[in-house]
């Protein structure tokens, strides 16, 4: 994994964790993501021939199903952070996940599970029982994929010592972010490639196998994980600081110029004796006012008039990646424009060669390549090259990596809007204005640079947001770290759905054509780009404040390496 990651595969010292774990930890991840999404691209087909569905009933189960595979990791974070910790939510998820794969394989091989005879292939209404099997396989690997999503970077980390091996958790995100890509990759493929060749039976029952393969090579390194035990609700201990400096608020605060050990109530265990002055109003939650507020075992005795240091540090670092969190929000809203390119795609010169043209859909594959080309190139080449010349270790600072992904977002966003001028001036010249089906003579690759500044962005922003999160947030709270990239994309594809529907009833009206008009060479998708790229650009310009007004990231004060944001 590059010159960065460098680690004795046993140590002495510390005969659990390590780099040696990693492996297993990342094999897992990368096979459950290659089974999970292998049965994805021919789901449509599947429950409309072996399942009788119409088509809008099949697609309402398909996106009802993802957005449940989504949403399960954001419950799965908490529940291993607040009650049973990452190691047993992995498990419990593995477990769900193969049993669902295999529930869902069995549909293919029993006649009683499907309402279409194989033979003549024709299909009645599936009976209650036949959908109960399937919708049951189904949520089945949505809980599972919850469980393992939701911990499995953030149990990576758990193996690691965040100050000492600063350059193997970086190592670390780029190549799990570049193995599950080819994974996903592969999966949407070649498995989907199996199914149409060799049939149901063995093309889901390939995934079958993957995702057995995944328990498998997650179980192999059980002996040496280092296993953190969860402490606690994390929402409430939220909402304890929020009242607690409430209900204190008239408590005079000591000078920050003052040494005031033994003022603030901190855990028996813990290294911090003083909260940091940053949101100094929050401080009072833990400020001691009253020696009888706790008991013999020096414990609260009101948790909700006093908390600890811990939980109110743990707070504020929560509020203080805000900011920067809506800024990887806002990037998502570029990234959310894959349907729009496509339309362009289909209009544009597809062949590369006589005999071979490139899908119109196929097009996106192109940015998940790119992507784990630049993580491969960065970790393999600039970085050991880097420290070779400085004759140091040497790496790029997280917000470093995240600002050059927002800016390559803006260049991205730009040459989009160049191409589409370019598309759409050659479409009205050659006669298909009225005619969006028509294929002007314009090579479709204009759309590559678009892609490879995508996967640019994706390698540099998109990985750096998770480093950035899990580093900075407690490790109490890894998983809900791990998951907050998700979730940005999550809402970064409604605000983008909002901002197109506002334009859309902006720019239509009294005669006038829609910017986004379902005629693209109409319409003034151009026009369109340029706005998002207004945004864009905005949003990066945001994060160079927001970056500064942050400070250093944890382990940076002292570091030697690249400085500026």
């Amino acid at each position: 994994m590059g010159s960065t990651l460098k680690e004795p595969l046993i140590s002495v010292t510390n005969p659990k964790g390590g780099f040696r774990t990693l492996p297993f930890i990342i094999t897992s991840q990368s096979f459950e993501k290659m089974a999970s999404f292998g049965i994805l691209p021919n789901m449509i087909l599947y429950l409309t021939r072996h399942y009788g569905m119409e088509t809008p009933v099949a697609t309402n189960v398909i996106l009802l199903w993802s957005a449940a595979t989504n949403f399960t990791p954001i419950l799965g974070a908490f529940l291993a952070d607040s009650y049973f910790g990452r190691y047993p939510t992995i498990v419990f998820g593995l477990l769900l996940n193969l049993l669902g794969m295999l529930l869902f394989w069995l549909t293919t091989m029993i006649p009683n599970l499907s309402p279409c005879d194989p033979i003549t292939m024709s299909c009645n209404s599936p009976t209650t029982s036949q959908l109960a099997f399937l919708y049951s396989s189904l949520c089945l690997i949505s809980i599972g994929a919850g469980g393992v999503r939701a911990s499995s970077l953030a149990f990576g980390i758990d193996q690691l010592n965040k100050e000492k091996d600063a350059g193997i958790i970086e190592g670390y995100f780029n190549w799990t972010y570049a193995l599950t890509a080819a994974a996903v990759l592969t999966g949407m493929t070649v498995l989907a490639y199996i199914q149409e060749i060799f049939g149901w039976m063995v093309g889901f029952g390939v995934p079958v196998v993957f995702m057995f393969i995944s328990m498998v090579s997650f179980f192999l390194g059980s002996s040496l994980y280092v296993k953190v035990e969860p402490k606690g609700n994390v929402i409430s201990e939220f909402a304890r600081v929020v009242i607690a400096s409430y209900r204190n608020r008239n408590l005079k605060s000591p000078s920050p110029d003052v040494f005031n050990d033994g003022m603030y109530f901190s855990d028996k265990d813990s290294a911090k004796l003083m909260p940091t002055d940053k949101f100094r109003f929050l401080n009072k939650a833990c400020l001691i006012k009253n020696p009888q507020d706790y008991n013999q075992d020096g414990e609260l005795q009101n948790q909700w008039s006093h908390c600890t240091i811990d939980q109110v540090e743990a707070f504020k670092a929560m509020i203080k990646i805000i900011p920067i969190w809506i800024t990887g929000m806002i990037m998502y809203i570029n990234m959310s424009q894959g349907t729009f390119y496509v339309l362009e795609a289909s209009s544009m010169n597809r062949h590369i060669t006589s005999n071979f043209e490139i899908p119109a859909a196929s097009v996106a594959t192109f940015m998940v390549l790119f992507t784990v080309l630049w993580l491969v190139l960065y970790d393999c080449v600039l970085i050991p090259s880097a420290s070779k010349l400085r004759r140091s270790p040497t790496r790029l600072r997280v917000k470093q990596k995240m600002g050059i992904g927002l800016l390559a977002i803006c260049f991205s966003t730009a040459s989009l809007a160049i191409v589409e001028g370019k598309r759409r001036k050659l479409a009205i010249d050659e006669g298909f204005i009225e005619f969006p089906q028509g294929v002007v003579n314009m090579s479709v690759m204009w759309l590559l640079p678009r892609q490879i500044l995508d996967g640019f962005a994706e390698a540099f922003n998109g990985v750096g947001q998770n480093e950035f999160y899990i580093c900075e947030l407690p490790q109490s709270m890894s998983s809900v770290a791990s998951t907050l990239s998700g979730l940005g994309m999550s809402i970064g594809n409604v605000l983008a759905s909002l901002i197109l529907s506002v334009v859309d009833n902006v720019t239509k009206g009294e005669g006038k054509e829609s910017w986004v008009s379902s005629n693209i060479n109409k319409g003034h998708y151009d026009y369109y780009y340029w706005l998002l790229f207004v945004l864009m650009l905005a949003n990066f310009l945001g994060f160079l404040w927001f970056s500064k007004a942050y400070g250093p990231c944890k382990g940076e004060e002292n570091e030697g390496q690249v400085e500026g944001n």
